[in-house]
């Protein structure tokens, strides 16, 4: 009877297992500015993230098929008070289906029909690249791009990124599915303790 038992154990692992495999298989990246030319950096000034520099009116996608989160369709930030929560102006986050948190700010416009709770697909137009928030004064537009864990809903100084972006941008930008899972599970669990 304990051979059976571990026998049939044994077999649902090893379909767990391959079924993990076949999800991970099915992950698509895509580099999140897509129809312009972009350069970005391997650092940013004080966080992880990447500023991706490229022209006004760039279209902003999905890098991954997953749910949004996060929208702000307003411009609150102030020179005056500077307030973190306000920094990136117009912004979209989703958590991909990968269970990871992908941040883009500074936006000049949010597409309709984007919305918290919404499902989008790897591709998908999220915005377009503009210069709201604390990069009103900054003469080159930019998308800042943040990779992180989950959080709750408008927590804005972990969605602004947890790990350094680039080398999984260059990954998706060649057409590899780089995922940035266990980098960011390790930021997680470093930020916990």
């Amino acid at each position: 009877m304990r051979t059976r038992i571990r026998i049939i154990v044994v077999f649902v692992l090893a379909l767990s297992f391959f079924d993990s495999l076949s999800a991970n298989a099915d992950t698509t990246y895509v580099f999140p500015v897509v129809g312009c030319k972009v350069t970005y950096s391997k650092y940013h000034h004080d966080y992880p993230a990447t500023d991706i520099k490229t022209k006004f009116g760039c279209a902003f996608v999905a890098p991954i098929s997953g749910v949004v989160q996060d929208v702000s369709r307003r411009d609150l930030w102030s020179g005056k008070t500077n307030r973190g929560e306000h920094r990136g102006g117009l912004s979209v986050s989703i958590i991909g289906d990968d269970g990871v948190r992908y941040y883009g700010s500074h936006l000049s416009k949010v597409e309709e029909g984007i919305d918290p709770g919404v499902r989008v697909v790897a591709g998908q137009k999220l915005g377009e690249v503009g210069r709201t928030g604390s990069a009103r004064g900054i003469p080159k537009p930019h998308l800042h791009f943040g990779i992180s864990f989950q959080t709750q809903p408008g927590d804005w100084e972990i969605r602004r990124g947890a790990i350094w972006p680039w080398k999984y941008l260059d990954a998706w930008r060649a057409g590899e599915n780089l995922s940035p899972v266990k980098a960011v599970n390790r930021a997680a669990k470093k930020a916990k303790k």
